[in-house]
């Protein structure tokens, strides 16, 4: 059974940081492209950051490019540092993973963690 697993999630004030977790079980990821995704209240869900297993590029949406950081730890482990945390980036976060990465930015992915929640007060 392949589950993702967000954590470090939490409230912080505007200008501070978070680095959130997300650690996959069930299968080897070695080969599958992993990222972030979120969703504020009332929104749809949207593409935050993306790192391939082929050649470990990284890809941002604009609004987080100057202060988020996508990594990996292990081939089943992926990280989102957040610096600089503003209000509007309050929202569930959620890791994602495919094999593909053809559609991975539109969200059509295979695997979807739980979520973990993100609160940045002004």
């Amino acid at each position: 059974q392949v589950q993702l697993v967000e954590s470090g999630g939490g409230l912080v004030q505007a200008g501070g940081s978070l680095r959130l977790s997300c650690a996959a079980s069930g299968r080897t990821f070695r080969s599958y492209h992993m990222g972030w995704f979120r969703q504020a209240p009332g929104k749809e869900r949207e593409f935050v950051a993306a790192v391939k297993w082929t050649g470990g590029n990284t890809y941002y949406a604009e609004s987080v490019k100057e202060g988020f950081t996508i990594s990996r730890g292990n081939p089943n482990t992926v990280y989102l540092q957040m610096n600089s945390l503003k209000p509007e980036d309050t929202a569930v976060y959620y890791c994602a993973a495919d094999a593909e990465y053809r559609d991975f930015v539109r969200g059509r992915v295979s695997y979807w963690g739980q979520g973990t929640q993100v609160t940045v007060s002004s």
